[in-house]
């Protein structure tokens, strides 16, 4: 029977294994610490991204805002309120400019139309 010798490895130290092991737990601490900061963020955006609305908001509800998209579908540059009264046949009364011109400043502010000067709106590009 031919002899063979098995050689067993060198074990490590004690104080080896024991620093290893700290080292091993004080890792896994900074990972788990990582992971509960991770899944306090992903709450926190989540909660965040509920609050916003699902779209752009469209224009709000009112008979004459079909109308001023058709009126400015039909220029050929920016229009004022003027321009839009007279667009649907109103009479140049400071009641129907003055209404016209806020319900043009509102889709300016919905970001549907552009103010391009002071009192000038185009579509927006």
């Amino acid at each position: 029977m031919p002899c063979t010798s098995r050689k067993t490895p060198p074990r490590p130290r004690p104080t080896t294994l024991r620093a290893q092991i700290d080292d091993l737990q004080t890792r896994l601490r900074e990972a788990e610490t990582h992971l509960e900061h991770l899944a306090i963020t992903r709450k926190t955006v989540t909660g965040l991204a509920d609050r916003l609305p699902a779209g752009p908001p469209g224009p709000p509800e009112h008979p004459n805002y079909p109308r001023i998209f058709d009126a400015f579908n039909h220029a050929t540059g920016p229009l004022r309120a003027k321009d839009v009264c007279e667009a649907f046949g109103h009479e140049l009364l400071p009641k129907n400019v003055e209404g016209t011109r806020a319900k043009l400043k509102r889709l300016a502010k919905l970001g549907i139309l552009a103010e391009i000067d002071t009192g000038g709106f185009a579509r927006k590009q």
